[in-house]
């Protein structure tokens, strides 16, 4: 296959949101190339799981473009946030930090209002109980963490706001890369949990922005 293929009617038309590129599997002339054309339509447009050469690549023909080296990600930011709901991404742990960034940035650019409240673990939980206001604002958090993943459990034992679960492949031997907090997420007994995928920051970005733009007002 030769050329860059885009869908005739654009994800921002069909779904609202910025266009996405996953680039696994994808040379970086092959990014830039697809993004140059993406930005021929406008919009926001961002690049998952990019590495620092695909963003000299995508650079060289969209200067404008920028790159966030702990989310990995190569974005176009070419409107602001626009929804009123605001998004919370909370982390465990810093060794979590890339999945709550690429979290925190996606939900930024699919529209959202965005906080972050990182490094507050079970294991330090005074950190998080100073700082529930943020988890009462919110209209969805999203909670990143590995080793037990406990932390969501307790994020939703705190609020009354949905909590999507992000489980980490951050831990020892036994957490089997990301298994046990993915069990343990999804044998919450706090309600209102939803679980995404192991290191999937931009499948709970998803979620938590269409929760967002379903609940403002409509007209």
């Amino acid at each position: 296959m030769t050329g860059v293929q885009t869908c005739a009617l654009p994800i921002s038309i069909r779904q609202g949101e910025a266009e996405v590129i996953y680039c696994p599997g994808k040379t970086p002339e092959e990014v830039a190339a697809i993004m140059a054309s993406l930005a021929e339509k406008g919009g926001n447009i961002l690049a998952t799981r990019a590495e620092e050469e695909v963003y000299l690549a995508v650079k060289a023909v969209l200067p404008e473009a920028e790159y966030s080296p702990r989310a990995k990600m190569v974005f176009l930011r070419r409107r602001p946030p626009w929804t009123k709901g605001e998004v919370c991404v909370v982390s465990a742990g810093t060794a979590d930090a890339t999945v709550a960034e690429e979290a925190a940035l996606t939900a930024s650019l699919l529209g959202s209002t965005t906080t972050r409240l990182y490094d507050v673990g079970v294991a330090g939980l005074h950190r998080l109980l100073h700082r529930r206001d943020l988890l009462h604002r919110a209209r969805v958090v999203v909670v990143v963490a590995g080793m037990e993943g406990a932390l969501p459990s307790v994020v939703a034992g705190l609020t009354s706001r949905p909590v999507v679960a992000v489980p980490t492949s951050v831990g020892y031997g036994a957490s089997f890369e990301g298994l046990a907090a993915l069990l343990a997420m999804l044998s919450s007994c706090a309600p209102g949990v939803a679980v995404v995928n192991i290191d999937n920051g931009f499948g709970a970005a998803q979620v938590a922005a269409r929760i967002v733009r379903a609940a403002r007002p409509q007209g």
